[in-house]
């Protein structure tokens, strides 16, 4: 028998560093005793099966044998398997697609009646075996090897299936290191990575910093689960809006698109899904309060919040805030002529062209920004075109 106040504790022990449940834990345990039982007194084909009970620490044994008939396995023939076995190659007989009878793990439905009354095909049924704990090195080695596999297999599933539906969610966590320009994340049972094209540029990050992150994908192929993050994807900041503007949160105000260029500015286009609800002051909140802390988050990259419209000129006029639009020529193949004060075009068109720029992937449409007192003179940086490489987020 087993120490039941050590067992006990060494269960639970592991259960909590390995966020598993503890009937895991003892299920792993007994799959390794049964493991090291067949290396050392088991035979060849056999399955063996350990049950261990925590609250008396006994130990028993099982051979597990499938109920099986001629429609599912092939019964040999002595002659015919004889000869292939010799030769090294398989049976070419009609039915080498069925699994060759072994008595060590098949049983003949017939006789598995005998034992127990109404026992189907492909069921199992088990006989007792004697009972050993005096297991050798060699067999107790094979037993921690398959108690730590074991252990890892279940971690990882649970790790998997606490993290799979969170995909395009916030969580945070603590920076831990950083290689090749990559930031490994301590995401607390599972770790995180934020690739260098999914930081924010000109963001310096200090390790032990708390941070939160947009989860991108889950990778599942790997032996430990990865959790790829993103600080500079455009759906970070609609998230961040999500926890800080209730209204977002509830769905009466709602991101319809957003464009961002990491680190310097985004603009989002919001509409109203109640009556009564000014979207743009929702999401700005009160002296500002609600985008400031979004605000704060991203670095103090600015934000640009209009109200979106069905109406493409409106649209457009609207999304070269904070400059004042005078009036939007809409021309054919989705492009746009928008007449500006002359006060007002640096400010429409932005430093580099990036305030035009951001509006025509907020919009989807090519911006044209001209002076209105100079309709006919096309201004430096004030074209901008949707790239079919940028994105553009809708929500």
């Amino acid at each position: 028998m087993f120490n039941l106040k050590d067992l006990a504790k060494a269960i639970k022990q592991v259960a909590e560093e390995k966020g598993l449940e503890p009937e895991k834990v003892l299920e792993a345990i007994e799959s390794a005793i049964a493991t090291a039982y067949k290396r050392e007194y088991g035979k060849r084909g056999e399955i063996v099966k350990a049950n261990l009970d925590p609250k008396t620490g006994e130990l028993k044994f099982w051979q597990a044998k499938t109920v099986v008939d001629e429609t599912t396995v092939r019964f040999p023939e002595p002659d015919k398997d004889e000869a292939a076995d010799f030769a090294n190659e398989p049976d070419e007989s009609s039915d080498t697609k069925l699994v060759r009878f072994n008595p060590e793990r098949h049983i003949i439905l017939e006789e598995a009646l005998k034992i127990k009354k109404g026992i189907a095909l492909g069921e199992e049924i088990t006989f007792p075996l004697e009972t050993h704990d005096d297991f050798g090195r060699i067999a107790a080695q094979a037993a921690k090897q398959s108690i730590f596999q074991k252990l890892r297999e279940s971690e990882r599933e649970s790790i998997l299936k606490e993290w799979r539906d969170k995909e395009g969610q916030i969580t945070s966590g603590l920076v831990q290191r950083f290689e090749k320009g990559h930031v490994y994340i301590d995401l607390g049972r599972a770790f995180g990575v934020m690739f260098a094209n999914e930081s924010i540029p000109g963001e310096h990050y200090r390790i032990g910093e708390r941070l939160r992150f947009l989860i991108l994908a889950v990778q599942e192929d790997t032996r430990v689960p990865g959790i790829i993050l993103s600080r500079s994807h455009p759906r970070f900041v609609s998230k961040l809006f999500e926890l800080e503007v209730p209204e977002v949160a509830e769905g009466a105000v709602e991101i319809k698109m957003i464009a961002r260029e990491p680190g310097s500015r985004t603009k989002l286009a919001v509409a109203s899904n109640a009556e009564g609800v000014d979207p743009v002051g929702a999401m700005v909140g009160q002296r500002g309060t609600r985008v400031m802390a979004v605000n704060n988050e991203l670095g103090n990259e600015k934000i640009d919040i209009v109200e979106w419209s069905d109406d493409p000129a409106k649209l457009i006029g609207n999304s070269l805030s904070p400059a004042k639009v005078k009036s939007v020529e809409i021309l054919p193949r989705r492009e746009a002529r928008v007449y500006v004060p002359e006060d007002q075009l640096s400010l429409a068109i932005g430093r580099s062209g990036q305030n035009v720029r951001l509006a025509a992937k907020l919009t989807g449409w090519k911006i044209d920004v001209r002076s209105q007192a100079r309709p006919e003179e096309a201004q430096e940086g004030g074209i901008a075109s949707v790239e079919e490489s940028e994105e553009k987020i809708v929500e």
